[in-house]
């Protein structure tokens, strides 16, 4: 199973990204997938989640209203579009695959990972 990230960058505050997450090694739409950030010091912490058919979508509270997830199942890939980023979402960013949804969306939780993009929000 591979888990191949992208789109990372440097971006001034209040501009946008939009990380892509290209699957192979398994079967996409039998997965729920996710995006974490990890900021140097800190923990990994959950970003967004999107349901196996991408009808429902998960955010942690400090990213709603500002990103989206999506998903296109023929592409085998997920998507975060980041706008109206802060130096705080400096981080960088995981997407990974889990086969069901969860109540609290913690990192133990997910099967795999990828090897993670960089975000860098300059003020």
């Amino acid at each position: 199973v591979q888990l191949q990230a992208s789109g990372g960058g440097l971006v001034q505050a209040g501009g946008s990204l939009r990380l892509s997450c290209a699957a192979s090694g398994l079967t996409f739409n039998w997965y729920v997938m996710g995006w974490f950030r990890q900021a140097p010091g800190k923990e990994r912490e959950f970003v967004a989640a999107i349901s196996k058919s991408g009808g429902r979508t998960y955010y942690t509270d400090s990213v709603k209203g500002r990103f989206v997830i999506s998903r296109d199942n023929a592409e085998n890939t997920v998507y975060l579009q980041m706008n109206s980023l802060k130096p705080e979402d400096t981080a960088v960013y995981f997407c990974a695959a889990v086969t069901r949804e969860s109540s609290r969306w913690l990192p133990s939780e997910f099967d795999y990972w990828g090897q993670g993009t960089l975000v860098t929000v300059s003020s």
